[in-house]
């Protein structure tokens, strides 16, 4: 019996999560698994990559095939280089969290309290001004 590591898709239609699971290799994609050792959530803003790195290394042990997808995500969180005795990977760059916007009251605003926003017109005077000096300079 063939055993692969592989995703097994979960979510809506458009908001995939899968879970990594170990299963045989002639069952379905969602299909009953042998065992799950992880989670992926590329929908995430970072993407959510949690393995169990020593179900990971028993189950590469024994035989089991990683599939494509599996082994991208596991060369990022560094299983399969320590299943192959090579150097670890750079560290997953997490996004830093957004600093909280300053409140109003922080920056310094003051609430007047006038109401309404109001635009000032602009004055009819300067388009009266332009014809009377282009008429001096003609002159």
């Amino acid at each position: 019996m063939a055993v692969k590591i592989k995703l097994k898709r979960l979510g809506k239609i458009r908001s995939p999560h899968y879970r990594i699971v170990v299963a045989d290799s002639r069952t379905r994609r969602d299909g009953r698994a042998i065992e799950e050792i992880g989670k992926y959530h590329p929908t995430y803003n970072p993407s959510v990559i949690e393995v169990d790195g020593d179900r990971v290394a028993y189950w590469l042990s024994v035989g089991a095939q990683p599939t494509e997808p599996v082994l991208a995500i596991l060369k990022k969180t560094g299983d399969w280089q320590k299943f192959k005795g090579e150097p670890a990977p750079a560290p997953l760059l997490q996004q830093p969290e957004k600093a909280a916007r300053p409140s109003f009251e922080a920056i310094g605003g003051e609430d007047e309290g006038k109401g309404e926003a109001i635009t000032q017109k602009k004055k009819a005077e300067k388009k009266d001004e332009a014809p009377a000096e282009s008429a001096s300079t003609e002159a």
